[in-house]
C-alpha cells in the first residue's frame, strides 16, 4: 500500500477516534478511545519518523 494513503488514512481515523473520545460519556469508553488514539499515534509516528529519516538522506552518497 502506498505510505501516503496509509499515513491518510491513519490521520482520518485518528481525527474519527479523537471526535468519539470527546463525545464519550463513561470512564471506560474514554480509556477505550484514549487506547485507539495512542495506538494510532505510535503507528503515524512509525511513518513520520521515517520520513524525517529520509529527507537527510542523499542517493548521490551511496557513490563515494
Amino acid at each position: 500500500m502506498d505510505p501516503e494513503k496509509l499515513m491518510d488514512s491513519l490521520s482520518k481515523e485518528l481525527s474519527v477516534s479523537l471526535k468519539a473520545m470527546a463525545k464519550a460519556k463513561t470512564p471506560e469508553e474514554k480509556v477505550q478511545y484514549s487506547q485507539v488514539v495512542k495506538n494510532l499515534c505510535d503507528s503515524l509516528g512509525v511513518f513520520l519518523n521515517l520520513a524525517t529519516e529520509m529527507m537527510g538522506y542523499d542517493a548521490d552518497d551511496d557513490d563515494i
